[in-house]
């Protein structure tokens, strides 16, 4: 189809390009009507630009868009060439102070906590960086995208509204002038015209919604029959069922499928087929019949190319109608005018209403362009955001209506512009009192809520899905509401009164339906069968509680207002429960001569309800009157005398006794809908318009009504009226022997109801109830919070209850009350208290869990301990009630009460014969504390004329009534500070009776009070001062006693590690051990040590133990004997790479036996040095194996290692592994006959010898390769050959080792074959030894590297686990060493190689001068080197650069030199069993001279070219003529310079946004500029990744991987490390199936992480942590960190690691 088209398409490309822009502006200009010229314009070219084939080709249709289409409208608009026109209305135009950016998906955000106005103020980072709130606390978030920057409004900021960039653009501001006063007249009608055209045309076109005619003014002569079939996005359908169905629809690939999916979820369409009706419509019905089955189908349309044409031309208008308007604010007020402007149908008829409410309608695509443009224009311009507030609000219901119905997320809908517009301090004012806005949001949300019950309550039972969707989209309602409530007036109008108060009442009529919501009865008997819906009514309740808040803030702010609200809001109430007595029989209640009449009701019988927000509201409103002081400057106003207390405490009441109930275990069989509910009730996103205001409620109506009465009827709410009127009640109670559990209920209920008194007394730090501040009570919850153990920053934050701009107010007290600890490497910075705050701790703190009290008492005590103080944790002082609660006090004192502490002290006494418990008895004391804390205040605080009406002490004083004649309360004290029973509260009880004695004596010595003096205080003081002296004593005795055992307990552990230190260390450090036993033997004291060479050391024989961890047998480690072997990991490796982009070609054909200097990819071997038989590791291997195949039946999950591959956890330590290594004694003391060094041959008789033995191998090899013998790779079968003597081919020398460790050589070395080729195991073949000592070296630098990067010495504490390791490489092949050349060979391959290399460095070092040439002779070195360097100079034909000095010769020789040495020297210490010179395990230095003697090296290397001249010459002169060489020098190719520098991660900014923001830049590769949703940094080569999405998958290996697992494979040969920009987290990646998050190197001020950017607090490069990250990279230890997490965390396993 497509080749049909090319020629026509150029045919039309030429008549296109010929029209020209300007005559047809011209023509315009002369024409009568003008919008007809301009449709028929359009109708005739928009069809032959636009949709002209199945692929849309965006950049030629734009380039030609431009030329025909929107050129003319330029020249028409500016009445010239564009290109002069624009510039010159820019000049003219003022620059904007309004800043305006609209931001991207995943751009940084800012929001300054100290200014903003509320959260949704925010800046962009360059407005930001340039403004004074950068020194400010501020928030930083990403953005979801759209919003703007809201730099330069004035209402957004309480100080610092501009930026010094748009700073400057404000001096010249006179009050509101006309932006049009800038236009020329005719720029003005023209520019007018144009708009009012192309606008509409957008308009219409966009919300056409025929499918194939076009509206009749843009209908073509002649219509083609070409159609698309066109997809459209929708939130149901997933990425996987629309990919699936359109292979089957259109057949096409899956890339092409996920290439539509992907461009459909962005632009919200997507032709997938264009061609004509038929083949269209029958794509259509497949897609529609696929897609049916459980949900409603995708949304197809088959639309007429020419429609599709104008509608994307459509789109382009308005994209460039947003991009004119940016020259001048005056063309954006025309364009305003245009859209706002009534059409002829009258309401909602302006282009502006029609697109707002064709919103739902459109695709994502075209929204997002017109939401665009509507910010560029109307919400920029002020006297037009006013105007379009006002339609906006006026439309409310509709297109809240219209997006509930719609499928799209919220930031796709036009309704959510109301965040741009109801934050607008000014703009909600006005929308409040001119459209009544707040009833309008209100009314809207109830008419959504239609399920009500036969009450008039909202009903959410069984919420089918459809509904808990619409459900999820009206609660947006309630954000708007908050928008519009989020700033508070300062003054009032009277319409601004009169319409909150009508919002008001449509808010209260909204609480109203929710009060009572959700009743629940007990079950008795059974358990409940289905849980209740109870999720939806507390979501409901947590997104309003912020509104209740700000609706009290806003009542607060008027006195005429909160009056008014008062009265409203308890007629509603008094509606919900006037009848609140029918039907219940009305009873009465008497105890201690009091009585009060009440009704009958059991919370444990009747319905009852948790919901009661009108109660609340009223609560908090009573609250205000006090705090406001309204309540005492206008009583008259206010109905306080008709208020029933007792109606008023009854649902508040209800609901607490249903907590103690459920505490009680009373409501078990109701599930766990009620145990939730209650736990959110309590929460601390609910409890403050809930629990706390119950509490409110409580206080409110006791500081009403008489204490005995309130208590009365509480006794019987709580069901214990019984025990409490009845004498002796608890004594037959217990003595029938009642059910267990009865017993057990009622003294929960007892605790329960006493710690709720504690609760009413004692909780008055809320502003109104308590004469407190609002930073009091944050400073009590911090407190209460840091007492029970310090806390993170985060963690405090969480448990203190935020406002409506998520602010808690803890910064502004958190340094009056707690200490910061910095954190260290790990972990996070710590708040602790402040010892002098620990007095204010009250044990029945009210928003303490039961968890949380018990964990507070502990530390509490715990540090009184320490301190040596007395461990009662007496009430602490409290703060005056308000005096409005003023007799809230009384309680305490009332007759009831005291008759309920009297009882229960009772039977504390008596403590057999009755059922009670110590917790009781703790609350008691508790009271008892409190009362006589309030008596001290009174009298502390008493002036002269008032007497103190609080009287406790002389109330406890009193024995009882005469039948009885109980004991006082003060007696029944005496009494239990001795009892044995009690020894835990004594200190509580003393407390209480020295605090007694001093509130008497303050009686006594205030003239007014009257004296009851009781004799026998002094003596029990004196006999109460020498019991506590005894306590003192044996409390001293026992603590000695204790720390003696815990000596003794400590030693023992001691003993026990110096006597197991294997079991402890479990390695082996084998060079420790060998040079211990050296210090001992006299021979080697003072001789110096020497690797290898002729001077060799000669070592004794070393015997050597290990412990199997598997079966726990010691063994020597022998030749002979079984193999034992350690657990070791093999991995490819890129860490010391110089050049990533290298990798292996062909793996079967690559031959291993040079190491590319670069070390592109090497192959690591590490270990965890845990030593096993290797019979024991088979067996275990194998039983992983099989458990394996066994679980592969039960369920597919990965694990953390791959049994597959040969992984394998390390049985003891569990780190993982992929092979074992066989331990081996160091191998040349194996052949332990020595050879005698003098007869050997001096290096050049040996390389003429070794030439002469590889001539006559690769003559071998020559006729092996002859047909005859093929079959056979060996060399043995050839005997008649001119040999030089003593070296036969077909030697073979005698392998001494036994035959297990052969086996495990073997697996050892085709393990590393396989990793480090990545090819099948192949035991035969001729690479795998070669691989192993690749492996070793590569190993051995890496070990190197590290030590040099930490300046560690070389034989120090090397990490235990390369030990063993290094040992048992060398013995892989020994049949290599044939007789004679063993040990000159070494030494002269090693001095031969030296030279080489110092070639090498010579060849490659830079030679820059670097002035420091010394003034002294240069030494013999200098000289030799320079000698050496003149020669080189020569045999490269003078291409090497000009000499430079000798000393900065020999420097970079020496420098160059050293990692090679030190790597033999790890290598040779290890064959040959040296053990190293004391002298280089000392840090610090350089250790050159000793590594030369080590190595039998002169100190001068020179020399070694220097004795052996002859043939150095020559081979350096081959060396130099070698092509590469030339080239390098010639500068045709580049060359690895030495030393090498060490690999290190990229370098991170210091802070974070500026990745944020680069990430933000980021665009995805693959999808044409489309926006990356979770960008990824590569650490290792800075690479950004477009991760977890479908457009960057890639085959690999046959499967489909994302973009970093595909990364790891070309970056670091299977292992990254990764920053996922957008979640700040790390990631590590291994193989396909290995992942796991790493905390990230940015911490906050607070020594936070914060993953997933969810807290917003700046953040920082931690350089430790980041050191941290490195070093695991280094030591190749990744993936191990990987196995380790996923061992720890299940959750990690389920995630497929491959698609990120």
């Amino acid at each position: 189809m497509a080749s049909e088209l090319e020629p026509e398409v150029q045919a039309i490309d030429r008549s296109l390009l010929e029209c020209s822009a300007e005559e047809i502006a011209g023509k315009w200009l002369q024409a009568t009507d003008l919008t007809r010229e301009v449709y028929q314009h359009l109708a005739h070219y928009v069809p032959k630009i636009y949709c002209r084939g199945p692929n849309p080709f965006p950049q030629k249709e734009d380039m030609l868009a431009q030329h025909v289409l929107l050129g003319p409208m330029e020249w028409y608009l500016c009445g010239e060439d564009p290109a002069f026109g624009f510039p010159k209305l820019e000049q003219a135009n003022k620059p904007s102070h309004l800043c305006g950016r609209v931001f991207k998906v995943g751009e940084p955000t800012y929001s300054c906590r100290d200014c903003a106005v509320d959260p949704t103020c925010v800046l962009c980072m360059e407005c930001f960086l340039g403004s004074i709130h950068r020194d400010h606390r501020y928030r930083m978030t990403t953005s979801g995208g759209g919003g703007f920057c809201d730099c330069g409004d004035t209402e957004a900021w309480k100080e610092g509204p501009y930026c010094q960039k748009h700073e400057l653009n404000t001096s010249e501001i006179e009050e509101e002038e006309d932006p049009l006063v800038h236009l020329s007249e005719d720029v003005i009608a023209r520019t007018y015209n144009i708009f009012a055209i192309t606008f509409r045309y957008a308009v219409e076109i966009l919300t056409w919604e025929k499918e194939s005619e076009l509206p009749a003014d843009l209908e073509m002569v002649e219509k083609s029959d070409t159609y698309y079939c066109m997809l459209f996005n929708d939130e149901v359908h997933t990425y996987e069922q629309v990919i699936y169905t359109l292979q089957k629809a259109v057949n096409c690939t899956q890339k092409e499928a996920i290439g539509f999916a992907t461009t459909v979820d962005r632009d919200g369409r997507r032709s997938v087929r264009y061609g004509d009706f038929q083949y269209c419509e029958q794509a259509k019905s497949v897609i529609v019949r696929n897609t049916s089955r459980q949900t409603k189908p995708l949304k197809v349309q088959v639309m007429h190319s020419s429609i599709v044409a104008h509608q994307n031309f459509g789109l382009k208008l308005l994209s460039w109608l947003g991009s004119i308007i940016g020259y001048s604010d005056g063309l954006r007020r025309i364009l305003c005018q245009v859209g706002l402007q009534e059409g002829p149908d009258g309401e909602n008829s302006s282009l502006v209403d029609r697109l707002m409410l064709s919103d739902s309608k459109l695709w994502k695509g075209a929204r997002s362009v017109y939401h665009q443009l509507f910010m560029s224009s109307l919400l920029m311009d002020l006297k037009y955001k006013k105007l379009f507030a006002v339609r906006f609000a006026k439309n409310y219901e509709r297109l809240q209506s219209d997006y509930v119905t719609d499928d799209h997320d919220r930031e796709f809908s036009v309704a959510d512009l109301s965040v741009q517009i109801f934050t607008v301090p000014s703009l909600a004012r006005m929308l409040i009192t001119e459209e009544n806005l707040m009833s309008i949001i209100i009314k809207t949300f109830m008419d959504h809520l239609r399920h009500r019950d036969a009450q008039g309550r909202f009903q959410f039972e069984r919420y089918t899905a459809l509904q808990a969707f619409k459900f999820r989209r009206v609660q947006s309602l309630i954000l708007d509401l908050k928008y519009v409530l989020i700033s508070k007036p300062t003054e009032w109008s009277d319409e601004l009164r009169q319409k909150f108060l009508e919002g008001f009442d449509a808010f209260l009529e909204l609480l109203k339906c929710m009060q009572g919501m959700d009743p629940i009865t007990r079950q008795v008997g059974q358990h409940i069968e289905m849980e209740p819906e109870w999720e939806a009514a507390f979501t409901l309740q947590m997104k309003l509680t912020h509104v209740i808040s700000m609706m009290q803030d806003w009542c607060a702010s008027d006195e005429k207002v909160l009056i008014e609200a008062y009265k409203k809001c308890l007629a509603v109430l008094m509606q919900c429960h006037g009848g609140y007595t029918d039907g219940e029989q009305p009873i009465t209640l008497s105890i201690c001569g009091h009585s009060v009449e009440t009704i009958r009701y059991c919370v444990s019988q009747e319905k009852v309800s948790i919901h009661l927000p009108v109660s609340r509201l009223l609560a908090g409103l009573h609250v205000l009157l006090s705090k406001s002081e309204v309540a005492y400057k206008f009583p008259e106003l206010l109905p306080l005398s008709e208020l029933s207390p007792p109606m008023l405490i009854e649902h508040p009441l209800r609901c607490l006794v249903l907590c103690a109930q459920v505490h009680a275990g009373m409501w078990r069989r109701n599930g766990f809908s009620l145990v939730n509910q209650i736990y959110y009730y309590h929460n601390v996103k609910c409890r403050r318009e809930m629990f706390d205001k119950d509490v409110v409620m409580l206080q409110t109506g006791v500081s009403m009504m008489d204490p005995n009465h309130f208590l009365m009827i509480m006794l019987s709410r709580f069901e214990l009226y019984q025990i409490f009127s009845t004498p002796d009640y608890g004594k037959r109670f217990s003595s029938e022997i009642t059910h267990k559990d009865v017993v057990q209920q009622n003294n929960t209920l007892i605790e329960e109801m006493l710690y709720l008194i504690i609760m009413l007394v004692g909780e008055r730090f809320s502003p109104g109830v308590g004469q407190v501040n609002a930073t009091d009570e944050i400073k009590r919850e911090i407190i209460h919070q840091l007492s029970i153990k310090p806390m993170a920053h985060s963690e405090l934050v969480k448990s203190l209850p935020e406002d409506e701009n998520k602010e808690t107010g803890m910064e502004s007290v958190i340094e009056a009350v707690a200490h910061f600890k910095k954190p260290g490497l790990t972990g996070r910075g710590m708040y602790e208290l402040k010892p002098e705050c620990a007095k204010e701790f009250n044990l029945y703190f009210y928003h303490f869990s039961r968890a949380e009290q018990s964990k507070a008492e502990e530390a509490q005590r715990k540090l009184k301990r320490q301190n040596r103080e007395d461990t009662a944790l007496p009430p602490p002082v409290l703060p005056p009630f308000c005096p409005l609660f003023a007799s809230l006090v009384n309680i305490l004192q009332s007759d009831v009460m005291l008759c309920i502490m009297g009882t229960i002290l009772q039977w504390a006494v008596e403590h057999n014969g009755y059922a009670w418990s110590e917790s009781m008895l703790q609350r008691v004391l508790h009271l008892i504390g409190m009362a006589l804390q309030e008596e001290k205040q009174h009298l502390e605080n008493v002036t002269e004329e008032h007497v103190v009406t609080f009287t406790f002490t002389q109330k406890i004083s009193k024995p009882g009534e005469a039948p009885k004649n109980s004991p006082s309360i003060l007696a029944m004290l005496e009494t239990l500070q001795n009892a044995p029973y009690l020894e835990v509260h004594k200190d509580m009880i003393r407390w209480i009776l020295k605090t007694f004695n001093a509130v008497k004596k303050m009686r006594e010595s205030s003239p007014t009070s009257p004296v009851a003096e009781t004799e026998g205080t002094i003596m029990e003081e004196s006999s109460r001062d020498k019991d506590k002296a005894e306590r003192k004593r044996k409390a001293e005795i026992a603590r000695l006693r204790r720390e003696k055992i815990m000596a003794q307990m400590s030693e023992m552990q001691r003993h026990f590690i110096d006597e197991n230190k294997e079991l402890f260390q479990q390695t082996l450090e084998l060079d420790a051990s060998t040079s211990a036993v050296l210090d001992h033997s006299p021979v080697a004291s003072d001789m110096t040590l020497t690797a290898l060479g002729p001077a060799q050391t000669q070592v004794p024989e070393q015997r050597q133990f290990v412990t199997c961890i598997l079966c726990q047998e010691e063994q020597e480690v022998k030749v002979e004997s079984r193999a034992m072997v350690l657990a070791a990991f093999v991995q490819r490796s890129t860490v010391l790479s110089k050049n990533r982009s290298k990798f292996i070609q062909d793996p079967e054909k690559y031959d291993p036996l040079f190491m590319h200097p670069d070390l592109s990819c090497g192959t690591h071997t590490s270990s965890c040095g845990h030593i096993m038989h290797a019979h024991c590791w088979q067996r275990y291997f194998d039983s992983v194996q099989a458990k394996e195949q066994r679980r592969q039946q039960r369920l597919r999950l990965h694990t953390s290692y791959d049994v597959e591959n040969g992984e394998f956890l390390c049985p003891l330590c569990e780190c993982l592994s992929n092979t074992v290594i066989p331990l081996l004694l160091p191998p040349r003391n194996i052949f332990n006959n020595r050879l005698n060094f003098s007869d050997q041959p001096n290096l050049t008789q040996w390389i003429r010898t070794i030439s002469q033995q590889i001539k006559a191998l690769q003559f071998l090899r020559k006729e092996e390769s002859t047909p005859n013998n093929a079959s056979t790779k060996n060399s043995e079968n050839v005997d008649e050959l001119q040999l030089p003597e003593g070296f036969r081919p077909d030697f073979r020398p005698k392998i001494p080792y036994s035959e297990s460790i052969k086996e495990m050589l073997t697996t050892f070395g085709t393990a590393t074959y396989k990793v480090g080729l990545k090819v099948h195991p192949n035991e035969e073949d001729p690479r795998v030894p070669i691989m192993c000592w690749g492996s070793c070296a590569y190993t051995i630098q890496s070990i190197e590297r590290i030590l040099s990067d930490e300046d560690k010495p070389l034989f120090g504490p090397l990490p235990c686990r390369l030990v063993g390791l290094v040992l048992a490489f060398p013995a892989l092949q020994c049949q290599d060493f044939s007789g004679i050349s063993l040990g000159t060979g070494d030494l002269h391959i090693f001095h031969l190689v030296t030279m080489a290399h110092i070639i090498q460095i010579l060849l490659t070092s830079c030679t820059e001068e670097n002035g420091m040439d010394q003034e002294n002779p240069p030494c013999e070195e200098e000289s030799a080197v320079l000698a050496l360097y003149k020669t080189l100079h020569q045999y490269t034909g003078s291409a090497l650069k000009e000499i430079p000095s000798g000393w900065h010769l020999w420097r970079s020789v020496r420098a160059g030199i050293m990692p090679f040495l030190k790597c033999s020297a790890l290598f040779f210490h290890y064959l040959n069993g040296v053990p190293s010179p004391p002298d280089i395990q000392v840090p610090g230095t350089s250790h050159f001279e000793h590594l030369c003697s080590y190595l039998s090296l002169p100190n001068n290397l020179i020399c070694l070219f220097q004795e052996n001249s002859e043939i150095m010459n020559s081979l350096i002169e081959s060396w130099c003529r070698n092509s590469e060489v030339k080239r390098y020098l010639e500068g045709e190719r580049d060359a690895i310079r030495y030393p090498r520098e060490s690999n290190k991660l990229i370098n991170l900014p210091e802070d974070y946004s500026s990745l944020i923001n680069q990430a933000s830049n980021f665009s995805c590769p693959k999808s044409g500029g489309d926006k990356s949703r979770a960008p990824t940094l590569c650490l290792v080569c800075g690479s950004l990744l477009c991760s977890q999405s479908y457009c960057c998958q890639t085959e690999l290996e046959g499967e489909d991987v994302g973009a970093c697992t595909a990364h790891t494979y070309s970056c670091g040969s299977g292992v990254g490390i990764f920053l996922r920009v957008r979640e700040c987290q790390v990631l590590f990646l291994a193989g396909k199936t290995k992942g796991c998050f790493y905390s990230p190197p940015y911490l906050d001020d607070y020594g936070e992480t914060d993953q997933g950017l969810r807290r917003g607090n700046p953040l920082h490069l931690c350089k430790e942590r980041f050191k941290k990250i490195q070093k695991l990279w280094h030591q190749h230890s990744v993936t191990e960190e990987i196995g380790h997490a996923q061992e720890a965390n299940q959750t990690l396993v389920g995630i497929d690691w491959q698609h990120l």
